[in-house]
């Protein structure tokens, strides 16, 4: 119980800081998820970290098998992992969750170096996932409203099939 103010304080800290921080998430009050690189960035990742009873005395739980890392190999999720777990080691007895996240942050790069082929990973699954995805695409192509007068210049820029004349992009050289 000589835990909980210490926690309660660690929990109002990470709400502060990262309020309005699209990249945080809280799973609860003793589970956070925070990803480290941009959503379309191809060497981005997630990383969640849980408060067991016994923290900050002992190690939060990491994991990296939210769904969002499926690209990302095991072998560089353990690497991630384990170098996390040499900072959790060296905070033992404090809060430690933001120090991780700024942590996995500050070392994106070193973290994913030896992960080439997640680019082709994630082309891979882009293209099995964005198959079904087609019916969604073709709603996207709807045309947008255009109002009575951009309709008439539209109308008098272009040919009665709605194409432009011919030559209307050629640049004069004379000029």
């Amino acid at each position: 119980t000589t835990a909980l103010p210490w926690l309660q304080m660690e929990l109002e800290a990470l709400r502060s800081i990262y309020e309005g921080d699209l990249c945080f998430r809280e799973l609860s009050p003793v589970s956070f998820q925070y990803r480290i690189g941009e959503s379309g960035d191809p060497k981005a990742f997630l990383i969640e970290v849980s408060w067991p009873e016994t923290y900050p005395q002992t190690a939060p739980v990491i994991s990296m098998d939210a769904f969002f890392n499926n690209t990302i190999s095991a072998a560089i999720k353990q690497s991630i992992l384990d170098k996390l777990m040499v900072e959790v080691e060296a905070n033992l007895g404090t809060a430690m969750t933001y120090t991780l996240f700024e942590y996995a942050k500050d070392n994106k790069e070193v973290f994913m170096e030896n992960q080439p082929v997640n680019t082709v990973t994630s082309v891979s699954n882009n293209i099995a996932t964005g198959t079904p995805d087609v019916p969604a695409s073709k709603k996207k192509e709807k045309k947008e409203q255009l109002s009575k007068t951009q309709k008439r210049k539209l109308a008098d820029k272009t040919d009665n099939k709605g194409e432009l004349p011919r030559g209307w992009n050629w640049v004069d050289v004379i000029k």
